[in-house]
C-alpha cells in the first residue's frame, strides 16, 4: 500500500488524527499535520510483502520476535508521524503508544516493498523518520521491478551502513540485537513471475 496526497483533508494534531483514523474504514498516514490517505498495491507488491513476511518469520521462529504486516502501524515521536510500514518485526512485547493499542514504537526492523508511486518517499521521508527510531536496527528497501534488497543498518547511536544485494541466488546478512537474520532472495520473490527484461537474463543464460 502507498499514501496519496489527500488535497481535501485538512491539517490537524495528532490527537485530531488519531480520533480521525478511529472513525475510518480505511488506514491514513500522518506527518507533521499532513494526513495521507493508504491506496492498494499491486498483486506483486503484496506477493514480495507476504512471502517477505512468510521468510521472516522462519528465520527468527525460535528467537523472541514478532513479525507482522502492514496493518502495523508505527509512531515516530520525534518526527511527528504515523506509518505503515510493509513488514513490521519487533523484539519482546510490542511497546504501545500511549493510550493505544493498535500503534507501537519499539520495531527493530522496517522493510518497505518500492513501487514507483513510494520511491521517493521510502528513500527520503521514511528514511529519515525510520532512522530516528531509537529501537531500530535496520530498514530493508525491496524492489518490485528487479531481484534487489538494500539495507540501512545502524551501525552506531546515530550513524548508518548501507549495504545491497542482487540477483535470485544472493543472501543478505542483518543483525538484529542478539541475531544475525540472514535473507535469501529467492525466499523474498518466491512466486514473483519474472521477465527475462527485469532479471537481466538471457535464453543462453538458461
Amino acid at each position: 500500500m502507498h499514501a496519496v496526497h489527500p488535497d481535501a483533508l485538512p491539517l490537524m494534531s495528532e490527537e485530531e488524527y488519531l480520533a480521525f483514523t478511529d472513525e475510518q474504514e480505511f488506514k491514513y498516514e500522518y506527518c507533521q499535520g499532513q494526513v495521507y490517505a493508504m491506496t492498494g498495491a499491486s498483486l506483486r507488491h503484496n506477493i514480495i510483502s507476504a512471502s517477505t513476511i512468510a521468510h521472516l518469520s522462519n528465520v527468527v521462529a525460535d528467537r523472541d520476535y514478532t513479525v507482522t504486516a502492514s496493518d502495523t502501524r508505527i509512531h515516530i515521536a520525534n518526527k511527528k508521524s504515523y506509518r505503515y510500514p510493509d513488514v513490521t518485526v519487533f523484539c519482546g512485547e510490542p511497546a504501545y503508544l500511549k493510550g493505544r493499542t493498535d500503534t507501537i514504537t519499539n520495531p527493530v526492523l522496517l522493510v518497505e516493498v518500492l513501487s514507483s508511486a513510494t520511491a521517493v518517499i521510502d528513500y527520503n521521508e521514511k528514511l529519515e523518520e525510520y532512522t530516528q527510531i531509537e529501537t531500530l536496527q535496520a530498514y530493508v528497501l525491496v524492489t518490485q521491478d528487479a531481484p534487489k534488497v538494500e539495507v540501512f543498518r545502524r551501525h552506531e547511536a546515530d550513524k548508518w551502513l548501507y549495504e545491497y544485494v542482487t540477483g535470485l541466488e544472493s543472501e543478505i546478512n542483518i543483525p538484529i540485537l542478539d541475531a544475525e537474520l540472514r535473507l535469501s532472495l529467492a525466499q523474498i520473490y518466491r512466486r514473483v513471475e519474472w521477465d527475462t527484461q527485469e532479471t537481466g537474463e538471457t535464453e543462453d543464460d538458461e
